[in-house]
C-alpha cells in the first residue's frame, strides 16, 4: 500500500511548452535545410580578352571630341569621316560594332554621364600598373614603372593554364614589348608575342611564316611596339589555327597617336580596333568549335586626360587617367546594352570575371583579386 501511495504522491515532471512557430522561425528552419542556390549552367567555354590601350571613355561614348577636332563646317576629311551634330551619331560612326552589336546583344560600362563608373584601383594610371591590375585582379604598389621586370604576380592566365582543361590551350599577342614581361613568359608556359617578335610558333602556318617575313622586313616606328595590323594577324590565325580556349589580344596604337599628338590617328585606330573586334567575333560566330560558345570581354588600361590640355597625357598627375570602360559581349551576358545609373566597376574585377565565364572561382582562390562583376553573368537560379 505504502508502493501505491509513494507511487500516487511522487513530483510530477512540469509539461513542456509548446514553441510557437512563428513565421519567421519557420523561415529560418527551412533555410536551414533548403538546398544552396544552383550555380547558373554556363554556355561559355572559351573567352577572348581584347585590350586596347589608353583609349578614353569619352570616345567610346561620344565619339569624336569636338575640343580636338577641325571646325564642323571646314572641309577637313576628319569631319567627313567622324563628326555627326550628337554623340550617339557619333559614337556609331567611330566604333560601329560596339554600337550596332555590344550594346544590343551584350553590355557596355564606363558612360560617366549616364551614372556608369569604371577605374583603376592602382595609383599609377598608365601601362604595366594597369596590365597587372587587370590580369591578375588587383593593384601591387610595387610596380610603378614600365620597366621590364618579370612580373611575381600570377595571373588569371597563367593561373587556368596551370589547370588540365586550359593546359596547352592559352595564348597571349600583344602590339607591346613589354607585355611578355607582364605575363612572365619565362614562367607562365604558353605562348606569348611581344612587340616586333616572330609569332611563337615551333612551326608557324604559311600565313604565320608571311606575317614572321612581313615583322622582319618592315622598319619599326617605334622599336618597342608592332603594328596593330600584326598582332591582330598573328592572334586571329592563332585562334583559327590551334583554336584556344583563352586568348588574349593587347592592342596599342590607340595610346601610340595620342602621345604624339595626332588625334586624327587616334580615331583611324579607334575605328580600326572596333573592326578587328568584329573580325573575331565574326570569326568565332562561324566557327562550330565556338559559335554561341564563346564570350569576349574588352576593356582599356588606363583613361586620360580631359581635353583640350591634357587629353594627349595619362599617369598620377593627370586627373581623369584613373577612369577607363569595360565590355562583355556573349552567350551568358544578358543583354542589357549600356549600362546607367550603376554601382561602380573596377578594373580589378575583370581577372574574376574572365575566370567566372569559364566556370572558374578565381576569387576564391586569389582572395586578393576582386569579384567578378556580376551583372555581366547570369543570375544564379
Amino acid at each position: 500500500m505504502s508502493f501505491v501511495m509513494n507511487w500516487l504522491l511522487r513530483p510530477r515532471p512540469r509539461p513542456r511548452r509548446l514553441v510557437k512557430m512563428t513565421p519567421l522561425l519557420m523561415g529560418l528552419i527551412f533555410t536551414s535545410f533548403a538546398p544552396a542556390q544552383a550555380a547558373p549552367r554556363l554556355k561559355t567555354e572559351n573567352v577572348i580578352l581584347i585590350h586596347t590601350d589608353g583609349l578614353r571613355w569619352q570616345e567610346v561614348f561620344t565619339g569624336a571630341d569636338p575640343a580636338l577636332l577641325p571646325k564642323p563646317d571646314s572641309r577637313h576629311p576628319l569631319i567627313k569621316q567622324y563628326w555627326r551634330e550628337t554623340p550617339e551619331a557619333r559614337r556609331e560612326l567611330l566604333l560601329p560594332f560596339f554600337w550596332q552589336v555590344i550594346a544590343k546583344e551584350g553590355q557596355l560600362y564606363g558612360n560617366q554621364n549616364k551614372g556608369s563608373v569604371v577605374r583603376v584601383t592602382n595609383n599609377e594610371w598608365f601601362s604595366y600598373p594597369g596590365r597587372n591590375e587587370f590580369l591578375t585582379g588587383s593593384a601591387d604598389p610595387r610596380i610603378n614603372s614600365n620597366a621590364k621586370i618579370p612580373n611575381v604576380n600570377v595571373t588569371v592566365l597563367e593561373w587556368l593554364h596551370q589547370k588540365p582543361a586550359f593546359k596547352n590551350a592559352v595564348a597571349a599577342y600583344s602590339a607591346w614589348d613589354v607585355v611578355p614581361f607582364i605575363i612572365n613568359r619565362e614562367r607562365c608556359g604558353f605562348p606569348v608575342m611581344g612587340g616586333w617578335e616572330p609569332v611563337p610558333e615551333p612551326t608557324p602556318s604559311p600565313r604565320m611564316a608571311l606575317l614572321n617575313d612581313l615583322i622582319r622586313d618592315t622598319t619599326p616606328a617605334n622599336p618597342a611596339e608592332v603594328y596593330d595590323s600584326f598582332i591582330f594577324q598573328a592572334a586571329l590565325e592563332h585562334l583559327v589555327v590551334k583554336q584556344p580556349r583563352v586568348l588574349f589580344v593587347d592592342f596599342l596604337e590607340t595610346d601610340h597617336w595620342a602621345h604624339a599628338g595626332q588625334y586624327g590617328a587616334v580615331l583611324h585606330a579607334a575605328h580600326q580596333f572596333d573592326a578587328y573586334v568584329r573580325r573575331l567575333w565574326e570569326t568565332v560566330q562561324a566557327s562550330e568549335r565556338y559559335r554561341n560558345k564563346t564570350t569576349l570581354l574588352l576593356l582599356t588600361d588606363h583613361g586620360r586626360g580631359l581635353a583640350p590640355e591634357n587629353w594627349k597625357h595619362h599617369g598620377r598627375k593627370i586627373e581623369g587617367a584613373q577612369y577607363i570602360w569595360m565590355a562583355f559581349l556573349g552567350p551568358d551576358t544578358p543583354a542589357l546594352g549600356e549600362r546607367s545609373n550603376c554601382p561602380p566597376l573596377t578594373q580589378s574585377q575583370l581577372a574574376a570575371t574572365l575566370a567566372a565565364f569559364l566556370g572558374e572561382d578565381y576569387h576564391q582562390a586569389v582572395p586578393s583579386a576582386a569579384p567578378p562583376v556580376a551583372d555581366a553573368l547570369p543570375a544564379a537560379r
